[in-house]
């Protein structure tokens, strides 16, 4: 028999978890088929929500699809050790070009493989409903939870299309692993739990602003909460500071954010930043070092949910039963990563019909206005982050996501609009360098590994980062709008493979990941900083433009003069200041002296002297400007006699 979906997350919470075939627990070696068409619809492709590549035929394709229809074939899984079953989750193929799925099934048991003893419902063999549609996942319990070691999925009734209809599967498997008594080691076991002491479940809105209000309390002076806004159903968009002086920006320290749930069923993101203000909070009181830097050092900024209304819709569902974009969209259904500004096509627009290059911009560029108009197909949550981008001058960020294992970083739209195509800017090894900072300390990824690729794409050869436009073409993004229209650098980090992982995954995914977001902050510290002054009141300057030699692509100072623009009305300055390899930044400030006109004005509206410096440039102005004026005319004097000798 099988169970409605109303009460599924009782079941998968407080039941057996998943073994981990969509999480990739359940290794390739532990899934065999009674037969197979092809290797891209081998077994290890009957993964609960795995996806194909776009053709067809390909090794990645997007199900375990059997080579002869008859109720004789079989998907099987291999638990490693004694387990007690209690449901099976299955899902059909997923393919752009075929519908294929299982509508029936049986399932079998073993502890060896060769004797096998099926489902039973009272005295009949048990038949469980599949799958009516391709993408939504469908929950059958047993009646009675049996202990195995194998577990088999044996097909009865499946899509026929005619007579071209395959049998089709993606799976996971519900049990809780028995004891092994012949593991007596703990280094024998996979690790499940994490040494730190913090809250691993699922939270709703409720408890997560709980949650955050607990982190708040625990750490007044060192935390903040406010809001940037609302979603579309009215859902608060909270953020946590965490800061030695939180609610000011502090001259010279740099300004870091983090931002999670873009996509409401991407939801490790949100649990990772909410572990981490626990953590950073634990480890400041007590005296740990390297937190205590980072706290002093820097300002941080942490969005959990940025789709809050999207999440609600996922966590109703289930760490299981979400499927693979239930909860992506906001309530209105707009895809939050392809909602910004395309900022990437204005400048590109410019670059082709400028002729002259020193009239164009590469940084700061400006919102179209048909994108400001209240009409405009913008997401109120879109909106929102853009208002925050502009209100604090972020240098460093990171997108959380999930679906893969990979970092991406700018551009990610192509410029001409190709699914794919690399497409770089021009602080290319820069971001380079930051996105390796996160995947090269993340656990998952470290060697040796035996990870498979997620889905369709092997990122392990491409070292586990990749330009985001080299991957599929996003136009509208986070990551490119913050570094076109502000002074921050941001990447994407696709957390894992599952983009919904069971709660009691959670304490290992901390694991995984701990390290990297640490690490990722750490970068904000890197290259150099400075303060732009006026050189005669020491004021700061707001945007001055820094510009780096052989990098087309400048940023600015803000209002304190904390980085950085060339502001009009002072002379240039340039300085060459040194970046080396170290966890600190170069510091290279600068004090700009005005022009005289400038200056001259400026005492003037004050009704003051003009002191003898400024009488003694102005004229030595003055002369060369009547040099060049007496040169000019006495040029044009030369030319016109020779034209009337000619005449």
């Amino acid at each position: 028999q099988s169970n409605s979906s109303s009460d599924v997350c009782d079941h998968i919470t407080f039941k057996c978890p998943p073994l981990g075939l969509e999480s990739l627990r359940v290794k390739d070696g532990q899934l065999r088929a009674s037969s197979f068409k092809r290797r891209g619809l081998g077994p290890h492709r009957g993964r609960l929500n795995i996806q194909s590549g776009i053709e067809d035929g390909d090794i990645y394709d997007g199900a375990w699809c059997a080579q002869y229809r008859d109720k004789n074939q079989w998907l099987e899984v291999d638990a490693r050790r004694l387990t007690r079953f209690t449901g099976v989750i299955l899902q059909g193929r997923s393919s752009i070009w075929s519908w294929d799925l299982v509508h029936t099934y049986k399932v079998q048991f073993s502890n060896d493989s060769l004797v096998w003893t099926p489902c039973m419902n009272g005295t009949q063999e048990a038949i469980f409903e599949g799958n009516q549609y391709t993408e939504t996942p469908v929950l059958a319990l047993f009646n009675t939870s049996t202990v195995a070691r194998y577990i088999r999925i044996n097909p009865q009734t499946w899509y026929q299309n005619g007579t071209e209809g395959d049998i089709c599967l993606r799976a996971e498997v519900l049990g809780c692993a028995l004891p092994d008594p012949n593991n007596i080691y703990a280094w024998q076991t996979e690790p499940t739990e994490s040494r730190d002491k913090l809250d691993f479940r699922h939270h709703n809105y409720k408890e997560m602003r709980k949650l955050m209000k607990s982190v708040n309390e625990e750490c007044p002076d060192i935390t903040r909460i406010y809001s940037i806004g609302k979603s579309y159903m009215g859902l608060k968009l909270y953020v946590m500071e965490i800061s030695d002086n939180p609610g000011k920006h502090e001259l010279g320290e740099p300004e870091f954010r983090y931002v999670a749930g873009m996509h409401g069923n991407e939801v490790l993101g949100r649990e990772l930043l909410l572990n981490l203000m626990q953590y950073m909070c634990q480890e400041y009181k007590r005296g740990d070092q390297r937190i205590v830097r980072l706290i002093k050092e820097t300002r941080i900024h942490l969005l959990p949910s940025m789709n809050p209304d999207g999440y609600e819709m996922a966590y109703k569902k289930g760490s299981e039963l979400a499927g693979w974009a239930l909860g992506r969209y906001s309530y209105e259904g707009i895809d939050m990563n392809h909602n910004f500004a395309d900022l990437n096509s204005v400048m590109w627009n410019a670059i082709e019909l400028e002729t002259d290059r020193s009239k164009l911009i590469n940084h700061y560029f400006p919102i179209p206005e048909q994108y400001t108009s209240e009409d405009a197909f913008v997401a109120s949550e879109t909106r929102a982050v853009i208002n925050w981008m502009q209100n604090i001058p972020f240098v460093l960020s990171a997108n959380l996501h999930g679906g893969e294992l990979v970092v991406t970083y700018p551009f990610d739209m192509t410029r001409d609009w190709a699914p794919r195509e690399h497409t770089p800017t021009a602080d290319e090894s820069f971001f380079r360098w930051l996105a390796t900072a996160y995947a090269s300390t993340n656990q998952v990824t470290l060697p040796p590994t035996d990870r498979r690729p997620c889905h369709n794409k092997d990122f392990l050869r491409h070292n586990n980062i990749i330009n985001g436009a080299d991957w599929h073409n996003v136009p509208g993004s986070m990551n490119d709008f913050s570094y076109l229209h502000t002074n921050c650098f941001e990447v994407t980090v696709e957390l894992s493979c599952d983009k919904f992982p069971h709660a009691s995954e959670l304490p290992i995914e901390w694991e995984n990941n701990r390290e990297s977001l640490l690490v990722y902050m750490e970068q904000v510290h890197r290259g150099i900083k400075g303060v732009v002054r006026d050189k005669d009141t020491e004021a700061g300057i707001a945007d001055a433009i820094i510009k780096v030699d052989d990098i087309d692509h400048h940023i600015r100072s803000v209002a304190d003069g904390d980085y950085w623009r060339l502001a009009e009305g002072y002379f240039p300055s340039s300085r060459t200041c040194q970046v080396m390899y170290d966890h600190y930044p170069t510091i290279c400030d600068f004090r700009l002296t005005k022009m005289p006109k400038q200056r001259l004005k400026d005492i003037l509206a004050k009704g003051g002297k003009l002191p003898k410096d400024l009488q003694l440039r102005l004229r030595q102005l003055r002369l060369r400007k009547l040099r060049v004026t007496t040169k000019a005319i006495n040029q044009r004097r030369a030319a016109a006699a020779k034209r009337a000798k000619r005449v």
